[in-house]
């Protein structure tokens, strides 16, 4: 329950996020490069008055950190799914013991990211071909879509799209690199891509085309993926009192670490500790309080449940809905937004189910 609740706290951030920071003259987040301007605007607005459009700042500048969290929860997942003593998996055939086949483990995860992504990418193509401000399709754009390799093409900010499907390549290429680098191997494995993968950034200049690109590939997300494996291997239950310190310090540290270029690579992991830490101290919470179906955590749960729709469907309800924010009804656009995106995601959610599920043999 944990996991799903996780799902839903991140999946929330970036459907969200990827309406809010559309907008004008909201604040933009610092995602793939380090914009200065981008700081300097959130610090205005946290010290300006807050008004109705402080949410819609906040979520524009931070909500994109719940792609850490996913990048998180998939690697906790594989060390727990894959490199445990007993793996009894109904769709892994794999015996106890036996390394798992490199080309059958990279196959069955791409035809399980490519099963979720082409559901929402062949819904939003006809929506984008009937609405205004067409996207306009280049062949190799839409090989690269289908063949999750489009991160690695020249200027992604501008051929992938819908924009967040560029996940779908980030991950495909995360699992080709925890099978062959990371796989059962010792932990200075991890910890040495981690810090190259960083040393990779730190050479690149903040608001560069070099950092984009590496950003939009697994150098971007190795921080938080690795932290995942660590997590699931080593770390053990922490008590009350240890995640409360850590839920405090956690959140300020996103904060403080935002305004600084260093600091700033290592967001994602203070995200990961503060959403962690969160949903277990919600959890006591709510078990020591002995709260019922509307909790809080069976909310997250329910959202985490049909986060993998809700994230392949929300830019079709995005670019319905973005034009009366645009207008001007922030808070009016949004809210249809968010009603349109949970219902369609539940009825995606469906057919997705529909779709054979791969094996892995």
């Amino acid at each position: 329950m944990e996991c799903e609740a996780l799902r839903g706290l991140a999946i929330i951030g970036i459907f969200l996020h990827n309406y809010c920071h559309w907008l004008r003259p909201i604040v933009q987040e610092n995602e793939y490069q380090f914009f200065q301007h981008n700081v300097d605007e959130l610090y205005r607005v946290l010290q300006g008055s807050w008004n109705e459009l402080f949410f819609f700042h906040i979520l524009s500048f931070f909500g994109h950190y719940g792609v850490p969290v996913f990048l998180f929860l998939s690697a906790y997942g594989l060390s727990m799914k894959y490199e445990q003593r007993t793996i009894n998996v109904s769709e892994v055939k794999v015996q106890t013991g036996r390394e798992l086949p490199l080309f059958g483990f990279i196959k069955y995860h791409w035809l399980k990211l490519f099963r979720m992504m082409i559901v929402g990418f062949v819904a939003f193509t006809m929506v984008d071909a009937v609405t205004s401000e067409q996207h306009h399709y280049r062949i190799m754009d839409i090989v690269g879509q289908m063949g999750l390799f489009n991160n690695l093409l020249p200027h992604p900010d501008d051929i992938i799209w819908p924009g967040p499907y560029w996940f779908f390549g980030l991950m495909f290429q995360l699992y080709i690199v925890y099978r062959l680098l990371l796989y059962r191997r010792h932990w200075a494995w991890n910890v040495g891509l981690i810090v190259l993968c960083f040393a990779i950034q730190f050479v690149c200049e903040p608001e560069s085309d070099a950092l984009n690109r590496w950003r939009y590939n697994f150098v971007g997300g190795m921080l938080p993926f690795g932290a995942g494996l660590l997590y699931a291997r080593y770390v053990r239950t922490w008590t009350t009192a240890t995640n409360l310190v850590a839920f405090v310090l956690s959140m300020f540290a996103i904060l403080l670490m935002s305004f600084n270029y260093l600091t700033w690579y290592f967001v994602p992991l203070a995200v990961c500790v503060t959403s962690v830490t969160f949903v277990k101290l919600l959890s006591r919470l709510e078990a020591t309080i002995e709260c019922r179906k509307l909790s809080l955590m069976n909310i997250l749960s329910w959202v985490g449940s049909i986060s993998a729709a809700l994230f392949v469907c929300h830019p079709i309800t995005r670019k319905i809905f973005i034009p009366i924010s645009k207008g001007g009804d922030y808070w009016t656009g949004l809210l249809l937004y968010v009603i349109a995106s949970l219902c369609l995601a539940w009825l995606f959610k469906t057919l997705m189910e529909k779709i054979p599920n791969p094996r892995m043999k």
